[in-house]
């Protein structure tokens, strides 16, 4: 509905993801709603994505009208969508405390949800961006995601698994989009290292 203007010499700047939900490019306008994208794009709930799709626009009491386009929409597996904005790292501003509780209400009559995205975790974020890397199909693995499945049946270290079933080289990448996609899972709570305890999952979001 508008677009992310570039401001020169501000920190801050728009830019493309490639969505591993969507299979293609989203449109965000800054550090702080990419952050935000990474993290709806890894939620296994979510299964579609989109910066910016709509403007609502309502009149307030003075007679005067507000227009206020949400960061992001996203679709949800059981079909409601949710509608979001990004806050940064200080308090929510008076001005979007008062745009927040309207769109919360206009959101309710539709059967969605509206919420105010607070910064994640900074390891979270961290091992998400790491992940994130290795999220596009060209690092699914065929058959040795399969192995990789069996390899961490039982959990255990990550290094272990990984020499076990072959190259490192070739097994990272395969065993990260694992990870990325939830086929094995990992403590995300804390920094990812090469000891870290990995188990497969029974279903995840990359199995068919």
């Amino acid at each position: 509905m508008r677009r992310f203007p570039v401001r020169h010499g501000k920190r801050m700047a728009p830019g493309w993801w490639w969505s591993a939900t969507n299979g293609r490019l989203v449109h965000y306008g800054s550090g702080v709603m990419r952050a935000q994208v990474m993290l709806l794009d890894w939620d296994p709930s979510v299964v579609a994505i989109a910066c910016r799709p709509v403007e609502l626009a309502w009149s307030e009491r003075g007679g005067g009208w507000v227009r206020h386009a949400p960061h992001l929409m996203a679709r949800l597996a059981d079909g409601r969508g949710l509608l979001a904005d990004c806050a940064g790292h200080g308090d929510i501003s008076p001005r979007l405390v008062c745009r927040a509780a309207v769109m919360e209400a206009a959101a309710a009559a539709v059967g969605w949800q509206y919420r105010v995205l607070r910064p994640p975790d900074p390891v979270l974020a961290a091992n998400l961006r790491w992940l994130a890397g290795y999220r596009h199909p060209r690092y699914k693995g065929g058959k040795l995601a399969r192995l990789a499945a069996a390899a961490f049946r039982r959990p255990r270290p990550l290094i272990e698994g990984v020499h076990e079933l072959g190259d490192p080289i070739q097994v990272f990448p395969v065993v990260f989009h694992a990870l990325w996609h939830g086929d094995l899972s990992a403590p995300l709570g804390v920094p990812l290292h090469e000891r870290v305890t990995v188990t497969a999952v029974a279903r995840g979001r990359g199995q068919g």
